[in-house]
This record gives C-alpha cells, structure tokens and sequence, in this order.
C-alpha cells in the first residue's frame, strides 16, 4: 500500500509538470509566429532582429520556429520590441493545484463525519470537454451528487466563493461542501467574513455535522471546519 502511493502521488507531480512542460511550448510557437509575423511586416531580417537584440541569427530562427529551449522572459521581451511588440505575461486559472500531504489528512477527517454507507469518489473531472478542474471529492448524500471541495488557508474566501460557484455550475452536481482546515487562520477568515456567506453557505457550524447524517436533504450548500 504505501508503495502505491508513493507512485501515486509521484505519477500527480509528473502530470503537473507535464502540462506545464506542455503550455510552455504552445506558449513559445505562439510567440515565436507572431515575432516572424512582426518581423516580416517590418522589413527586417533575421539577422536584423539579432544584431538589435544582442544573440546569434540561429537563435532568432529557432524562437521564430518555437524550437528554442529555456528562453527567458528578458530574451523575448527585447525581442518583440525590437520588431514593435510589447510581452504580456499573465496567468489564469487551469487544472488543479499540487495538494500536499495537509490537503489529504484534511480530506480524511471529513470524510469521517460521512454515513459509513456514502459513496467517495476521489478527484473527479468536470464533466466538460477540455475542462481540467475536478472535484477533490465527490459523495452521494441526500439523494443528491455532493461535490466536495478542502481548503487548507484560503485568502480571500469571497473570490473562493466566486470560483466555487462556477465550478458548481460546470461539475454536474446538486450540492456543495467546503471544508476548510480548523486552523486560527481560517477561523478568523471565517470571523472577518460575518454573515457574507451566508448567502452562498446557509448550511454551517454545527448544522454541517448533523446534515451529515440526516436522510433530509439540508436545502443550501455546506460550509465547515474539520
């Protein structure tokens, strides 16, 4: 058992860092048909772009090409200016996060509180073509699909609010669970926030542990520390 999730959790590292392997060399031929694009409309050359940007022509051509390894912010940024180009670099959210070993005993104690005859199904895609966000778990309570979302210290609980409420929409499930760390910090977000999620969690507290158990469905999503 502990062999396999080693490999487990090993075989979840590779993946992220394949699909950041990955988004990097899109990212690259992107950029590098757009820098032939500029270059070619501004008249220059190769080696024009080159001499400007202080590297070799061979250079230039494999970037142009998306075939350069480990180019830098810095190399790209003056190369785009020199043919008119300004480098915009941000980031959005796209797939899950690496969740460490905290995340996963988090996920043990709430899973606890559940009926021994509920149903856990371990990160759960959404159910949408090309959508790379899932569910950290997923249960059958109520008669109702439950998706289940941990938080080990979340910053801003509005935005994860926010963001909750997409990914319900887009995850095929009829109601939701947010469990958060029982940490100081997360009770003082919790404190800070006031009746604000009310709204969005009617279900908290010690209501949470015995919805848990109740045959009836509690009528509103869940919000609890565990």
């Amino acid at each position: 058992m502990r062999g396999r999730g080693h490999a487990a959790g090993m075989s979840h590292r590779e993946r992220h860092r394949d699909r950041g392997v990955r988004r990097a060399r899109v990212s690259l031929a992107e950029l590098g048909r757009e820098l032939r694009e500029a270059r070619r409309s501004a008249g220059l050359r190769q080696v024009d772009v080159a001499r400007a940007s202080g590297i070799s022509p061979s250079w230039v051509s494999q970037i142009e090409r998306g075939i350069a390894s480990d180019v830098g912010l810095r190399v790209l940024a003056v190369l785009l200016a020199v043919v008119g180009l300004d480098l915009s670099v941000r980031a959005f959210p796209g797939g899950q996060p690496l969740r460490d070993e905290g995340h996963r005993r988090l996920l043990i104690r709430f899973r606890a509180l559940l009926p021994v005859a509920a149903a856990w199904w371990p990160e759960v895609p959404l159910p949408m073509p090309g959508d790379r966000r899932a569910w950290d778990a997923m249960t059958n309570l109520w008669g109702l699909r439950v998706g289940i979302e941990a938080e080990l210290r979340p910053t801003d609980l509005q935005a994860l609010e926010r963001r909750l409420s997409l990914k319900k929409r887009d995850g095929a499930v009829e109601r939701l669970i947010l469990v958060l760390a029982d940490t100081r910090h997360n009770r003082a977000l919790l404190r800070l926030a006031g009746e604000s999620l009310r709204g969005p969690f009617p279900i908290q507290g010690r209501a949470v542990r015995l919805a848990l158990q109740s045959p009836e469905d509690p009528g509103g999503d869940l919000l609890m520390l565990a």
